[in-house]
């Protein structure tokens, strides 16, 4: 399960690269969220699932807008703006290394990060920029996009801390319901700012399905059983390669390239991100 969970997990990179041809990604995004929300509340409809204590409801509306509306947000609008899904997919994937560092340096009557933790961390960002450094010389990463990309890692990042600081354990999907809700209310009124209308393809249908199902559906559901069963570890331990895994979808999909100095900085943040965030015993 933990294998399936990382492969669902990195076709959502491939998704928007496969979707944004043809459509606005705020525009696309909202649609995506009505779709999720309908499907989550007919399954709680179903299984009788009772919606979170009011007192939860503002925590899951801003853990909701940072983690939905920022990050895909910003992930599908620096897709939109020309960067290759295995770049972004590499730059959010520093997402726990900023999480990790934060939680070590404000936790306990002694915080601090370690010397492993640091290490980790430069590791990373010279992976990072070995890749991006390269992309930036050949025009697919810009200002632009690379803010959008920035912005969604920010937005996870900040995301994950409020929820893990404020909202309580509840069922996944009467919180991921009310969480999509909120990323609906505040993506829709931007979308209509986009000026571009969405585009029936057959490929942005596909996506469109992939993207509520098995991303929505079934990626939150799967994650939320692994841990539920013991086995969050083995899947923050699987989610390094994530980047590696979505950049060989995006090679052998779009064609997007996939060098040995592109490799070789993948290898470096991965080792990074497992340095930072794996357990110091």
């Amino acid at each position: 399960m933990p294998w399936v969970f990382v492969l669902i997990w990195s076709t959502g990179f491939v998704v928007a690269r496969l979707a944004m041809p043809h459509a606005p990604p705020l525009g696309f995004l909202a649609v995506r969220y009505t779709l999720s929300v309908i499907c989550f509340a007919l399954w709680m409809l179903i299984s009788r699932v009772a919606l979170p204590p009011r007192e939860q409801w503002l925590h899951l509306v801003v853990s909701g807008v940072l983690m939905h509306a920022g990050y895909l947000g910003g992930v599908w609008s620096a897709v939109k703006a020309g960067m290759g899904a295995g770049t972004v997919a590499l730059l959010v994937g520093l997402q726990p290394v900023l999480t990790a560092v934060w939680l070590s340096a404000t936790a306990g009557s002694q915080p601090r990060v370690s010397a492993r933790q640091w290490l980790g961390l430069v590791l990373g960002l010279a992976g990072l920029t070995l890749v991006v450094w390269r992309k930036l010389g050949v025009g697919e990463v810009t200002v632009q996009n690379l803010l959008f990309a920035t912005g969604a890692l920010i937005a996870m990042t900040v995301g994950t801390l409020y929820q893990k600081r404020f909202v309580r354990v509840a069922d996944v999907r009467a919180a991921s319901a009310v969480q999509l809700l909120a990323a609906f209310v505040v993506t829709a009124p931007l979308a209509l700012l986009e000026g571009e209308p969405i585009r029936w393809h057959p490929d942005l249908i596909a996506a469109l399905a992939w993207s509520v199902l098995a991303l929505t559906l079934g990626g939150s559901s799967l994650l939320y059983l692994l841990i539920q069963r013991g086995a969050a570890t083995q899947v923050t331990s699987l989610l390094y390669l994530v980047p590696p895994c979505t950049a060989a979808m995006a090679w052998g999909l779009f064609g997007e390239a996939f060098t040995a100095l592109m490799m070789l900085g993948m290898a470096l943040t991965v080792i990074g991100v497992a340095l930072v965030v794996r357990d110091g015993r």
